[in-house]
């Protein structure tokens, strides 16, 4: 089994930051590539930010300059630091990774964490 499990949402002030973490577990052979999206009510989720095993980055237009991405390969971490959040980044935002539990690389889902920005 394996399980992508978000912490670190929660509601804030337009302009204020939080740091989004997310944790995989279980049998884990390999982690490639690992991204955060979102979904806002009533909209598609949307990518927010990828990086690869390699530490390579992208990010949305929307969210460029603001958030960052990052992780840490030996304890099956990712993260999201957000600063100057604006109500429309309000969303539950989910971590997705690719995993190979020792053969091919399936994507998993987190549960989301729900990030409320306040005007």
């Amino acid at each position: 089994q394996v399980q992508l499990v978000e912490s670190g949402g929660g509601l804030v002030q337009a302009g204020g930051s939080l740091t989004l973490s997310c944790a995989a577990s279980g049998n884990i052979f390999s982690i490639n590539d690992m991204a955060w999206y979102r979904q806002a009510p009533g909209k598609q989720r949307e990518l927010v930010a990828g990086i690869t095993r390699g530490g390579r980055t992208n990010y949305a237009d929307s969210v460029e300059g603001r958030f960052t991405i990052s992780r840490d390969n030996a304890r099956n971490l990712v993260y999201l630091q957000t600063n100057s959040l604006q109500p429309e980044d309000t969303a539950v935002y989910y971590c997705n990774a690719a995993i190979s539990r020792g053969g091919t690389y399936s994507l998993y889902w987190g549960q989301g964490t729900q990030v409320s920005v306040s005007s």
